[in-house]
């Protein structure tokens, strides 16, 4: 297999077919982004057509496909809805495809997520700090609590005009959890009891997902931690995917326009290393189970 390692964040694998099952997973597992620069999410030529931002609603920040009920959301009055859901789905069916092949030991226990179609050039978007995601976070969702669940994230660039997605990798998790853990309150279950009595939350909120969404918001809102940390710049160029678990790598998409991006979900349980996730990070900082 010909492969490089350019930085201790990223793996590239220039050939998916030649790709080692074991170096595969334990990169993804250690923290690092898995890139693949020579594989690529071709579209047809009618999918042409939605290579336009016009096609999202601009209320939103993404067109979302659930692929298990097949439900689209966030698309413009204009978007030709047929093709576009054929589109997000041919592009979940890729990236399960895709992990079944470099990450097979996974394939029993992988959940499905949403599938996201992201138009609109994310830098000089308007928005809070906690919704920037040009700001360095880790993955977690406020209102989708996923009780200890790994976030597994494929993306692909399909951008037309040869523009990269660029990201920004920050400190290993181990070393944010040591800034950020010491100001986090504690878990409250009675407030977690009413996020979702009130349809804040779709589930009831755990202490682990309390824990990973506070230091998302944080790490988000903290414009001294912003400005001085050490970041290395990731360009990710058309026809190129990179899987990556988001909820362990500190990251920020600076710029970029035309992205895919599919979501999984993965037990600790089925990891090789469940030491590694942030699960198993948090319950030793904390000296409890937490899921």
């Amino acid at each position: 297999m010909e492969e490089r390692l350019h930085t201790i964040n990223t793996v590239d694998l220039m050939d998916v077919n030649a790709v080692s099952k074991q170096q595969a997973i334990t990169a993804l597992e250690s923290g690092k982004v898995m890139h693949l620069p020579c594989y690529g999410f071709l579209l047809t030529q009618k999918e042409q057509l939605l290579l336009c931002e016009s096609m999202l609603n601009p209320k939103y920040k993404n067109i979302s496909y659930d692929y298990q009920q097949q439900y689209l959301a966030g698309y413009a009055t204009r978007a030709p809805i047929p093709i576009l859901q054929a589109f997000m789905h041919r592009f979940a069916e890729f990236s399960k495809q895709l992990i079944d092949h470099v990450l097979p030991d996974y394939n029993q226990a992988l959940q499905w997520g949403r599938t996201s179609y992201r138009p609109a050039e994310i830098n000089g978007r308007k928005t809070s700090k906690r919704k920037d995601d040009t700001r360095i976070h880790v993955d977690s969702f406020s209102a989708t609590p996923v009780n200890g669940l790994r976030i597994l994230r494929v993306f692909s660039n399909i951008n037309p005009q040869g523009e990269p997605r660029v990201w920004h990798v920050g400190e290993p998790f181990q070393k944010v959890l040591l800034t950020f853990a010491p100001t986090i309150p504690p878990y409250n279950p009675i407030r977690a009891k009413l996020l979702k009595w009130t349809k804040i939350t779709k589930t009831l909120r755990s202490a682990y997902d309390h824990y990973m969404l506070q230091l998302h918001d944080r790490m988000k809102l903290d414009d001294h931690y912003q400005e001085q940390l050490n970041k290395h710049q990731i360009d990710f160029h058309p026809n190129s995917t990179w899987v990556v678990f988001t909820d362990h790598v500190s990251h920020a998409a600076i710029r970029g326009q035309y992205l895919l991006e599919q979501t999984f979900y993965l037990p600790v349980s089925a990891m090789q290393n469940p030491d590694l996730s942030p699960l198993k990070q948090w319950e030793k900082e904390k000296a409890c189970v937490l899921a």
